[in-house]
């Protein structure tokens, strides 16, 4: 599967973002599906993680509470919302996907195919 990330851009602090994830294929809905960020300097990181049905989600302590992962299969697309964006969260998200695994395993290292990666940046 290819995976396409957009939604991108620069916020101000308090606001909100919605990311994208477009796959290719028609096995979309096998895929349990992952969002990760990469800050400069730092560790790539999980964000969430939603699984294929769309019915569980699990989200990283650092957006739990402000943030929603979701799917529609029937697009072949995976979004998460972030609101109350801080500074902190400025980063490289990635989407992610895996056929085997759930998405309660957050490692990076359990999915096989990644995106590109689109740019957040949180600055006033």
């Amino acid at each position: 599967v290819q995976l396409q990330a957009s939604g991108g851009g620069s916020v101000q602090p308090g606001g909100s973002l919605r990311l994208s994830c477009v796959a290719s294929g028609d096995t979309f809905n096998l895929y349990t599906m992952g969002w990760f960020r990469q800050a400069p300097g730092k560790e790539r990181e999980f964000v969430a993680a939603i699984s294929q049905g769309g019915r569980r989600e699990f989200y990283s302590d650092s957006v739990r509470g402000r943030s929603t992962i979701s799917r529609d299969n029937a697009k072949n697309t995976a979004f998460i919302q972030i609101a109350s964006l801080k500074p902190e969260d400025t980063a490289v998200y990635y989407c992610a996907a895996k056929l085997y695994g759930t998405a309660y395993e957050p490692g990076a290292d359990t999915y096989r195919y990644w995106g590109q990666g689109t740019l957040v940046t949180v600055s006033s």
